[in-house]
C-alpha cells in the first residue's frame, strides 16, 4: 500500500490527481483529521491511537492512501503487510508563502471546514510576516514526520522540481510514465518568489525561526541528488 503524504502547497493536488488516476478502485483520500486544525498533542494523540488500532482487514482493496496526516497514524501498518511511504516538500518560505496567499483566497466564512486557525489568520489580518512567524505553522514538514524520520520515506518529491521527480516515481513506482497535470497553483506568483513580498532580513528571520524544516528540506535534496538516473 503506498501511503502518500499531503504536504500543503507542494502540488499534492496535482499528485492526487496522477495517483487517482493510477490506482484507480484502489485509492482512497484522508482528509478527515487535518493536523493543522489540531494543536501538537491532540494530533500526536489521534495519529497514535490511529496508528493503535489499525489492522491490515480494514485496508483490503485499499493500494493508495493519500491526504493531509501525520505517518505515524499508518506507520505501525507497515509490520504486518507492504507499505510505501512518500511526500512532496518545497522550499519552506516559498510554501509558507504560497499557504498564506491561498488561505487569503480560499477563505469562506459559511464552511463548517474551514478551521479556527485558517479564521484568526483571515478575520485578524495578519500579514505575511505574521503567519510565517506563527508558532502554530512553525516547521510544519518536521510536525507532520514526527515518529518517522526523512529516511525511512521511501520518496521524497521536490516540488520545485515537479515534472522530473513525478517522471521518476511513476517509473519506479508506478511502472509507467506520466504526464504532470498542474492544479491548484497560484496564477500570480511563478515559481514562488519570495521578493519583493519579504525583505532580506525578514528573510532570514523566517529561515531561522524555521531552521528545522530548512533542514530537512536540504536533507531531502541531499537525497534526492543521490537518486539513480532514470
Amino acid at each position: 500500500m503506498l501511503v502518500s503524504v499531503h504536504m500543503p502547497k507542494t502540488a499534492g493536488l496535482s499528485f492526487r490527481r496522477v495517483l487517482e488516476q493510477a490506482f484507480g478502485a484502489g485509492f482512497r483520500h484522508d482528509y478527515a483529521d487535518y493536523p493543522l486544525a489540531a494543536t501538537v498533542d491532540e494530533r500526536r494523540r489521534r495519529a497514535m491511537r490511529h496508528a493503535l488500532l489499525a489492522a491490515p482487514g480494514q485496508y483490503a482493496g485499499v493500494d493508495c492512501l493519500h491526504g493531509h496526516f501525520l505517518p505515524l497514524k499508518y506507520l505501525l501498518l507497515a509490520d504486518d503487510m507492504p507499505c510505501r511511504f512518500v511526500t512532496w516538500l518545497r522550499e519552506p518560505v516559498a510554501r509558507l508563502v504560497s499557504h498564506y496567499h491561498y488561505w487569503q483566497r480560499a477563505y469562506d466564512p459559511a464552511s463548517g471546514q474551514t478551521s479556527a486557525l485558517h479564521r484568526r489568520v483571515v478575520e485578524e489580518a495578519w500579514t505575511l510576516e505574521q503567519f510565517c512567524l506563527s508558532h502554530q505553522l512553525r516547521n510544519l514538514y518536521t510536525e507532520f514526520l514526527w515518529g518517522l524520520p526523512l529516511q525511512r520515506l521511501d520518496f521524497v518529491g521536490i516540488t520545485e522540481h515537479f515534472d522530473e521527480d513525478l517522471r521518476y516515481f511513476s517509473a519506479v513506482f508506478l511502472g509507467t510514465s506520466t504526464q504532470p497535470p498542474q492544479l491548484n497553483r497560484r496564477p500570480e506568483a511563478p515559481g514562488g518568489a519570495l521578493q519583493p513580498a519579504l525583505s532580506r532580513l525578514t528573510l532570514r528571520r523566517i529561515r531561522s525561526f524555521h531552521a528545522r524544516d530548512m533542514a530537512l528540506y536540504a536533507a531531502a535534496l541531499a537525497l534526492r541528488a543521490q537518486r539513480a538516473p532514470r
